[in-house]
């Protein structure tokens, strides 16, 4: 049991540590320190959902379903489309909108739609969570729970890591500069993933 816990964790860990659009949503709003607990809840849930259905054999339907596989891959191409468009216009933008000091803050709901949109919108999210890790989990017979326990637990650790965590540069993030650049990375990051689903669909 206890290896089928340290594998899960180091599965979800792997590919979790990507850089992607719900990673780099938490970095912000954990430089912000805007909404982190709630944002962090957010995702370590929504992964620990879609691990469960995963870890219990759902990945079968994706199999089932292949037509699935190309809308879900048009929608999520098109929102980290939009993603990083606005990224690219805050950037772009600079001044003060993007100090966490003083730029205009995000409401609650508003942080946590956009977090569920991120995560459930995101066809990596299907892929690393109902595909690999439930195929990855049907080989521990008898210790799924196992696997799925140190999964779930690594969704945990590595976003309150990322939300709390980013706290520490804070002091960088604070200048309007810093901002525009992390803005333009994160611009670019998401139009490489959208770019880089499109070409492998």
């Amino acid at each position: 049991m206890l290896s089928a816990y340290l594998n899960g964790f180091g599965v979800a860990f792997s590919l979790i540590l990507a850089i992607g659009a719900q990673n780099a949503f938490i970095l912000k709003q954990g430089l912000r320190r805007e909404h982190v607990l709630a944002v962090v809840l957010v995702c370590a849930l929504s992964d620990a959902i879609l691990i469960t259905v995963g870890v219990s054999g759902f990945a079968a339907l994706t199999e089932s379903l292949p037509s699935l596989a190309p809308v879900m891959l048009w929608l999520g191409a098109a929102f980290l489309f939009g993603y990083g468009a606005v990224s690219f216009w805050r950037s772009w933008q600079g001044g003060a909108a993007l100090d966490p000091a003083t730029g205009a803050g995000t409401s609650l709901k508003g942080a946590v739609l956009f977090c569920l949109a991120i995560t459930w919108l995101n066809p990596h999210v299907y892929l690393d969570t109902l595909v690999l890790i439930g195929s990855i989990a049907s080989r521990f017979e008898g210790a799924e729970v196992g696997f799925w326990a140190g999964a779930v637990t690594s969704s945990f650790a590595f976003f309150a890591a990322l939300g709390f965590g980013a706290r520490m540069l804070a002091p960088v993030m604070a200048r309007p500069a810093a901002w525009r650049v992390l803005e333009g990375v994160i611009g670019c990051v998401m139009w490489a993933i959208a770019l880089g689903l499109i070409f492998r669909g």
